[in-house]
């Protein structure tokens, strides 16, 4: 299958080392799937729609920008969701990408009340919606998911089916069909390895508790008591099992590639 990647880092923070996309290519690759990927950057270059020529699924990805995709500065990115959105095409997006569609179909987001949640996103509970949806296949109540975000989406577009919430975001994933566009996002990030993100906190910026989460985060592969004390499991940080989503979601995408 041809998937379209779309780095929502700009230039500055990429030649800094920050990508968003790179996560998903090496979870992709660790998973053993053969994808076709293609990395594309429309901070750095306008989103060409002939790219989705032949495309089965597209994905956007999170973003470390210093602005929310309410603002007029994100628009790169929300011309090419707008053109994916308008072929009918699979669309993906985490964090930053699910804000941005939210944004997009009519709804808005803003800074969370609650702060910036990050490390594992705890105590994940499925909506009744979620419960039947495909792309929460394999999750139970309580499942803790990586997460690192500012921003949550506090008005949902009209037609957007709600499908996990946690005490820190009422809105952790949701679904869109309506009006031939094909969206499911989360709030976390399955494409994220504990380690990518340990590392990301380890950032000499950052001091104290998150020098604590990101070693805990390095050793939550392997060892309970880490994962305990950020709130999940050495199971639920494995690959196959962090990736749910995203292995539910490329079904979906083959599904729909061979007409079923």
């Amino acid at each position: 299958m041809k998937i379209l990647i779309i780095e929502s880092n700009p230039p500055d923070l990429l030649a800094r080392g920050f990508s968003d996309g790179q996560p998903y290519v090496d979870t992709f690759a660790a998973l053993g799937l053969d994808l076709d990927l293609t990395l594309v950057e429309p901070y750095r270059t306008p989103f060409d729609p002939e790219l989705l020529d032949g495309a089965d699924g597209v994905i956007f990805s999170g973003s470390g920008v210093e602005w929310s995709t309410a603002d007029a500065r994100a628009e790169p990115l929300a011309r090419a969701m707008r053109a994916c959105f308008e072929t009918g095409v699979p669309v993906f997006g985490s964090c930053n990408g699910m804000q941005l569609a939210a944004c997009v179909l009519g709804g808005y987001v803003d800074a969370s009340p609650n702060g910036r949640e990050q490390g594992v996103a705890q105590g994940l509970t499925l909506t009744e919606a979620g419960r039947a949806h495909p792309l929460m296949y394999g999750r139970d109540n309580g499942f803790g998911a990586l997460t690192i975000h500012r921003d949550e989406v506090t008005k949902l577009p009209a037609g957007a089916v709600v499908l996990a919430r946690n005490a820190h975001c009422d809105v952790q994933a949701f679904a869109y069909d309506r009006d031939g566009v094909d969206f499911w996002g989360v709030e976390y990030h399955p494409e994220y390895s504990p380690e990518f993100l340990g590392a990301m906190l380890d950032d000499p910026r950052h001091e104290g508790a998150f020098a604590d989460m990101a070693a805990d985060l390095r050793a939550a592969r392997d060892t309970a008591e880490a994962a305990d004390r950020l709130g999940t499991t050495t199971e639920d940080m494995q690959t196959e099992a962090r990736a749910t989503e995203l292995t539910n979601w490329l079904a979906h995408v083959k599904a729909r590639k061979d007409g079923s």
